[in-house]
């Protein structure tokens, strides 16, 4: 079989490099190009010379991780932590992405050696390149439904309210967008079924015209006898109507009270 030396080195480096610049985005760590261009150099030259060595299997799998890791080491900037999380990032895509392609090649019926890295001759460089970017694009959107859930678990935080005898425990998100007032006073904002647990028989003090995207309302403010946030109690706290469409809270805490937290 033919194996044409600058075929294999484009297509391993373009792999490398999509795979290492998807850790780099899994780790949250900057991408360099310059790094990541000699990163992916450097694994596109491994996987050429690797298959002119006959060693055991154990030691092929060490020099192969062994390899992963200093492509790591290359392409991240940010110290020994940051490196670890890329190469273990790294790490993890090749092996979906070469359960994908095995799975591809199986069910298309391409060759391919087993143990010794794919033929690269038996099979279609747009059938690999296409798997590259369905995995780009399946990392990239998950990833960024990842940190978003995450930056919001950060944002939520126990509350405790009391109004008269009755007591609610819900979850409060601090936003920062949320800059309503009442009386040159912070105002918090629950929903319409929230408003009716916890304020059920107290009149509301006044209205409080809230203005979003979908457009402007006239909403009435409550008072709470106290909030209970981050260990500080605080007295009077306004209160009023709005959308908080969340299953993860029930609250939306003025951005005054981030410095509670």
């Amino acid at each position: 079989m033919t194996v044409y030396i600058e075929i294999a080195f484009a297509e391993n480096f373009l792999i490398d490099g999509l795979l290492l610049y998807l850790a780099l985005k899994c780790a949250r760590a900057e991408v360099r190009p310059l790094r990541l261009i000699l990163a992916a150099a450097a694994g596109a030259g491994e996987a050429l010379l690797f298959p002119l060595f006959s060693l055991p299997a154990p030691l092929v799998y060490l020099v192969k991780f062994a390899g992963g890791a200093i492509l790591a080491l290359i392409a991240a900037k940010g110290g020994l932590k940051t490196s670890l999380i890329v190469a273990c990032a790294f790490f993890a895509l090749t092996f979906v992405l070469g359960g994908m392609l095995v799975a591809v090649y199986s069910f298309c019926g391409v060759s391919y050696a087993e143990g010794e890295g794919y033929l690269v001759e038996g099979a279609p460089v747009a059938l690999v390149l296409a798997g590259g970017g369905i995995l780009l694009i399946a990392v990239t959107k998950a990833s960024r439904a990842f940190y978003r859930h995450r930056r919001r678990m950060k944002d939520l935080f126990p509350c405790r309210m009391t109004v008269g005898r009755h007591t609610v425990r819900w979850t409060g998100l601090a936003d920062s967008g949320n800059r309503l007032s009442f009386r040159g006073k912070p105002v918090c904002v629950v929903s319409a079924l929230g408003a009716l647990a916890l304020f059920s028989g107290s009149p509301p003090v006044g209205r409080l015209r809230i203005s979003t995207v979908n457009g402007s309302r006239v909403s009435p403010v409550f008072v709470c006898d106290s909030l209970e946030l981050g260990g500080k109690v605080n007295k009077k706290v306004y209160f009023t109507v709005g959308d908080v469409e969340s299953k993860e809270y029930s609250v939306i805490l003025h951005t005054s009270f981030e410095e509670n937290i």
